[in-house]
Parts: structure tokens; C-alpha cells; sequence
């Protein structure tokens, strides 16, 4: 057992508890099992980045390579779920390889845990069987701990309440997590971070004078940043991201804070900690002044990665703020973009005004035009454009859009020096890739594709777009050799596992398309769309137990979801309970009239329950919407045979006819073409 972890997130913000763990474990898998640190070396450098030292990236984007000015990609909030993953596997290859036996993690303050180490916690009680996880919080039972997708309900060190301050001064970061010792309380409160839960000490630290206050906070900055130096200049100390920001506000250098809480937030956008940008972003606008550049790069920080997280109120206002305090073109085209996209990426589409988001792109885009340098002009009107194609898209509007990209790109090759900007061709031929796809070009679109993967051969995202493609086009090798190259490529990701159990079920491999499936749902137990397709496979494997706790807990994360409420609709009528097997799939077709299987599995429904003339309109709904030529010929079959029970003869025969000749070698659809030929 390690010694109790202070997971304040005050101490070093993301991962204070994922670092700690990965601090103690890295140099021993070093020692005797060098592989699974090289195997994992993205996530241990973002997790714990003052072991890059250690660590060589082995796996690196060329976003990690560019200026500043040409970082453009912000990670998406799951990315954290993949690091959490890959930690958790590291772990687990860990204590199986070097360390084995039975382990306990305890750590305190989780209440007050950066959302990471959260996120982290969840997944390490999941995954990794050999590990206790020991969490203490002063409520019991908080939603931090309480949440069902800890899989098993870690044991729960209750504390007093009472002991603590309501702003969460919590621990140290080590087993002593009071200011018990004698001497100066004061001194004690600083030198925990803040994190002291010692009543008196806290009165203690407010009882000093400000300008005393501010200087023991300097003092103990200069500690931190004097134990943090290191010789390679990509290490980030330990205290970088979460008390030496602490310290510096409340020092008496401005100047000094708002440097380390950029380096912070600039650190935290690579990675994709969005909350922690949120919350350091926000720090940094209460110091800066207002109008100024560092102001602007806070603004545009922090609202980017609010909108992220789906605070997008709070987004609009840092937007219209920025909009206030500022005079310079660039600032105002950037929050028209800003603003625009709120409506743009909104994840409900119904919640999406175009109209208003078309109004603000052309706001972005007219400034854009107008700044004088050149080369900034040609990429920050490409980088516009490109979100108006998104915005036109989203119309249906595609041809506008594929012509909006082919702009963007033919300012980057006439006005950017041959090497500037990486990212914004990258981004750009692969958007123009999706769109040449969609639009059946897929030849073109593939090149696109090859384009952006030559650009950056370890952003592992374009070879899942282009494996997609590759999949369609009936080249099953090659895209799932997209796909596997996407697994190297990046920590553990589910999407990668979905797309390959997708070949495999179109191929008919169900054991192996089930692993597949099994796999995403433990790396990702919200992963919708896998629940739905292995709730489908397990009906189809006959195993029926199954396939309902599947749809059961795909229909928690989604109540309306049409093919779920159709798998249930199968399983109900295998059970003989025809009324509950109706109501699914009434639910299905109220859910999405266009699903197909629904249409089909209810006519099988009304036809066996006497209801001939039903299934004969089902299946006509079925047929219309248009079908596999396997699946054609089936409902064609079952369709002819309902007309038979009614007399509809000659219907009935030319349905046979089709069926047929969708299917020939099909024993049951000749017989009943040949029954009723001789009976003709």
C-alpha cells in the first residue's frame, strides 16, 4: 500500500493522483519491463509530464512540433477517457509483470480531484482486479465516488465534516494530511498548498497581514519552482499545473502569476484537460488586463474549451466580452468564429440556429479579409471558410461546402510558404476528403485521405475516417488495417474496436466481432451505438439473458433509442409475449419511421399472430425503405407468403418472382415459387 495521496487537484492540478501513482510505478517498469512504458508513453507523458525525462515520446502528432500560431486542434473531452484507459493498463501490465500481488491505492480529497483523476479512478476500479482503491471525501457517498460506473463501489473513508473548511482546504499531499505540528499555523497552511484542513491554521493564514501573506506566498513559489527545475527543457515540474499558479496570485509578482498560469493553460489545451483550462483560464482573466494580448489568449483558451465541455452560455459570454474589450480585427474575427461554431458543433440539432451561425461566419470571414498581412489573411480566411463549409454541411448543403474547402486550400498552396501551417492542410484535405465521399467521389476522397495521413502518420483519427471509407468500397483488409494502425497509434480507443466488430459482423466472424464489442464497453461503458450492435449479436447468438441487460443499459443512456426498442421487440417474441413485443417495436417506429428491421420484425409479429393483412402493410413499409439485395429477397418472401393467406395470388407470385431473383440459390423462396407456379 502507497501512502495516503492527496488528490486536491490544488497540488498539481490534472492527474494529482494519476501522477503520484505513475511517479511510483514508471522507474520500477523501467527497470524490469522497459516495453510497457514504451507502450504507453502517451499517456504517461500527459499524465505525468515531469517524467518525459524518462519517457521518449515514441508516439507523437506534429501538432506537439508547430509555433503557437499553428496549434489549431483543440482534443476532444474524451481524449482524457483514452489516457485514463492506457493508465489503467499500464497499471494493470505493471503489477502482473513487476509487481504482483494485491495493491491499495487510498487517496484523500477526492471531493475536491481534478475531474481527470475522477475520470481515472473510475476506470482503475473497472479494470485493474489486483487494485484496492481506498477514496476518502468528507460526504459520504458523494457522486464522485457513488457512481455506478466505478463498476464496484470502492471502500469509503469517512471524515469529519466539521474538520474541514466549506472551500475544501484539504490535505497535504503526502500521509500527513493535517497542520498538527507545532509552531506557526500560518506557515503551515502555506506550506501545504492551501490544502490544510486544520481550522486553526486556516484562521491563522487570514489573520496575516495581506502584505505578509503575499510574501510567504512567494517564498514558497521560489521552493516549488527551485525543487521543479530540471535539465530537459520538456519537463513540466511536478507543482506546474496546480500550486505554483496557487502561489504566484497570491504573491505579490502579477506578472509572474499570469506566466505560469498561460504556461498552464497552454500545457492543459494540448492535452485536452478542458476543465482544468476552464478553471485556469478564468484565473488568468481576473489578472490580466483587459484588452491586452495575454487577455485575448486567456479569452480564447478558456472560451474554446468551455464550449467543449458544453458550457456554452458562459462561451458566448467570454465572446461578447472579448467583443467589448477590443479594437483589433484579428480578436473580433476570431469570437465571430467562436461565436458561430456554439451553434454550429451543438451536439443536439435541434438546438442549432444556422441562421444565426451563418451570420457570424460572415462577420469572421469579412474581417479576415481585410488584415493586412498577408500570410495571416490567407490562413485565418481559410481556417473561416472551412467553418462555413461546416455550417453549409449542416444545411445540406454540400457542393457549397466542398467549394468553400477547395478555397481554403488553394489560399494555403498560393499564399503560405510551402512548410507554414501543417494542421490547417491536414484539416483541410481531410474535411475535403469527407465531403468528396459523401458525395461519391470516392476515388478523389481517398487521395484526400492518403493527403492528411502523409501529413501527420500519428494523428490516429484519419486512418478510422479513411478506414470508413476503405469499408464501403468493399476493401474489408485494408480498413482494418486502417483501423489497427489507428489502436498503435494512440492510447486505447474505443472507436477503433467499434469500427473493426463492424467488418467483422459484415463478415459474419461473430465471436470475433463480439471480443471487439466486449472490449469498446469496457474501455467505454457509455458507448451507445456498441450496446445497440452487441444486443444484437447476443439475440442472434441465441443468448437472450444477455442481449436484455444490454439493451437495458443501452436504453438508460437512451430512452428513445429506435434499435434498441427493436432488439427488445425480438427478444420479447421469442419469449412468447407478443402484447410487450408489439410495444417495443410501436416504440422503435415512433422513435425512427425509417427503420427498416422494425417494419420487418413487427410484420413477422402481426403474421403470427394472425394478422396477415398487417404484416402485408409492414412489409411494404420495409420494402419501400429499401434494403440489402439478402435482406430485399427475404422480405419480398415474406411478403408473398401473407398475400397467399389472404388470396391475393397473383401478388403473391410476383413477389415470389422477385424474391427469386434477388436470391436464386435460396431452397424456401424456390419451393414457394414453384408451389405456386404448379398451383397457377
Amino acid at each position: 500500500m502507497m501512502p495516503v495521496v492527496n488528490g486536491h487537484r490544488r497540488l498539481c492540478g490534472p492527474y494529482t493522483i494519476g501522477g503520484v501513482v505513475l511517479r511510483a510505478l514508471v522507474p520500477i517498469a523501467l527497470a524490469r519491463s522497459p516495453g510497457l512504458v514504451a507502450a504507453h508513453d502517451i499517456e504517461i507523458r500527459a499524465a505525468a509530464p515531469d517524467l518525459r525525462p524518462l519517457v521518449p515520446a515514441r508516439r507523437e502528432t506534429i501538432e506537439a512540433r508547430v509555433p503557437e500560431a499553428e496549434r489549431i486542434l483543440v482534443p476532444a473531452p474524451r481524449r482524457t477517457l483514452r489516457i485514463a484507459n492506457g493508465i489503467a493498463e499500464f497499471v494493470a501490465g505493471c503489477l502482473r509483470e513487476c509487481l504482483p500481488g494485491t495493491w491499495t491505492l487510498a487517496a484523500d480529497n477526492v471531493h475536491q480531484a481534478d475531474p481527470t483523476d475522477l475520470e481515472l479512478l473510475r476506470v482503475l476500479a473497472r479494470r485493474v482486479e489486483d487494485l484496492t482503491l481506498a477514496l476518502g471525501s468528507p460526504a459520504p457517498r458523494s457522486p464522485a465516488l457513488g457512481s455506478p460506473a466505478f463498476g464496484s463501489t470502492p471502500e469509503l473513508v469517512e471524515v469529519d465534516a466539521g474538520s474541514r473548511k466549506p472551500d475544501g482546504h484539504t490535505g497535504d499531499h503526502s500521509e500527513d494530511h493535517t497542520c498538527d505540528r507545532a509552531g506557526d499555523r500560518a506557515a503551515e497552511y502555506i506550506e501545504s498548498d492551501g490544502t490544510c484542513d486544520d481550522p486553526a491554521a486556516y484562521e491563522a493564514y487570514l489573520a496575516l497581514p495581506a502584505d505578509e501573506r503575499a510574501r510567504r506566498h512567494d517564498r514558497r513559489a521560489a521552493e516549488l519552482e527551485a525543487a521543479g527545475l530540471g535539465a530537459d527543457p520538456e519537463q513540466v515540474p511536478v507543482f506546474a499545473l496546480g500550486a505554483l499558479p496557487y502561489h504566484l496570485e497570491r504573491g505579490g509578482d502579477r506578472d509572474a502569476a499570469l506566466g505560469v498560469l498561460w504556461a498552464a493553460v497552454d500545457h492543459c489545451v494540448r492535452e485536452g484537460f478542458l476543465d482544468a483550462v476552464a478553471e485556469l483560464g478564468e484565473r488568468g482573466l481576473a489578472l490580466a488586463t483587459p484588452g491586452s494580448d495575454l487577455w485575448w489568449r486567456f479569452t480564447q483558451r478558456t472560451a474554446t474549451a468551455l464550449a467543449g465541455l458544453g458550457r456554452r452560455d458562459r462561451a458566448l459570454e467570454l465572446w461578447d466580452q472579448a467583443r467589448r474589450g477590443s479594437e483589433e480585427p484579428a480578436v473580433h474575427a476570431a469570437a465571430a468564429y467562436g461565436t458561430a461554431m456554439l451553434d454550429a458543433r451543438h451536439p443536439d440539432p435541434r438546438q442549432r440556429d444556422l441562421g444565426r451561425a451563418t451570420g457570424w461566419i460572415n462577420e469572421a470571414i469579412a474581417i479576415s479579409t481585410l488584415l493586412p498581412d498577408h500570410r495571416e489573411r490567407a490562413f485565418k480566411l481559410g481556417f473561416d471558410r472551412n467553418g462555413r463549409a461546416l455550417i453549409e454541411l449542416r444545411q445540406g448543403r454540400a457542393e457549397a461546402a466542398l467549394s468553400l474547402v477547395e478555397s481554403a486550400l488553394d489560399l494555403a498552396r498560393r499564399e503560405l510558404p510551402p512548410g507554414a501551417h501543417p494542421v490547417h492542410r491536414m484539416v483541410l484535405y481531410a474535411n475535403r476528403a469527407q465531403l468528396l465521399a459523401r458525395m461519391g467521389r470516392t476515388t478523389e476522397a481517398l487521395d484526400d485521405f492518403d493527403r492528411a495521413v502523409a501529413i501527420d502518420p500519428a494523428f490516429p483519427d484519419h486512418y478510422l475516417d479513411r478506414g470508413n471509407l476503405l469499408f464501403e468500397l468493399g476493401r474489408v483488409d485494408d480498413a482494418v488495417a486502417d483501423y489497427e494502425t489507428a489502436m498503435r497509434m494512440s492510447p486505447p480507443l474505443p472507436e477503433a474496436y467499434y469500427n473493426r466488430a463492424e467488418v467483422r459482423l459484415a463478415a459474419g466472424e461473430l465471436e470475433r466481432a463480439r471480443a471487439d464489442l466486449d472490449h469498446v464497453l469496457e474501455l467505454d461503458p457509455g458507448y451507445l451505438d456498441a450496446y445497440v450492435n452487441r444486443a444484437g449479436l447476443l439475440e442472434m447468438l441465441g443468448e437472450h439473458e444477455a442481449a436484455r441487460r444490454d439493451v437495458a443499459a443501452g436504453l438508460a443512456l437512451d430512452p428513445g433509442n429506435a434499435h434498441l426498442h427493436g432488439v427488445l421487440g425480438q427478444l420479447e417474441a421469442v419469449t412468447g409475449r407478443f402484447t410487450e413485443a408489439r410495444s417495443a417495436y410501436d416504440a422503435a417506429l415512433r422513435a425512427d419511421p425509417r427503420l427498416a428491421s422494425a417494419w420487418a420484425n413487427r410484420a413477422i409479429l402481426r403474421y403470427e399472430t394472425g394478422d396477415a393483412a398487417g404484416a402485408v402493410e409492414d412489409l411494404t413499409r420495409a420494402i419501400a425503405l429499401g434494403r440489402s439485395e439478402e435482406d430485399g429477397a427475404a422480405l419480398y418472401f415474406n411478403r408473398g407468403t401473407a398475400l397467399m393467406d389472404l388470396g391475393r395470388v397473383d401478388e403473391a407470385g410476383r413477389d415470389f418472382r422477385r424474391a427469386h431473383a434477388l436470391a436464386p440459390d435460396d431452397p424456401d423462396i424456390r419451393l414457394a415459387l414453384e408451389r405456386h407456379e404448379k398451383a397457377g
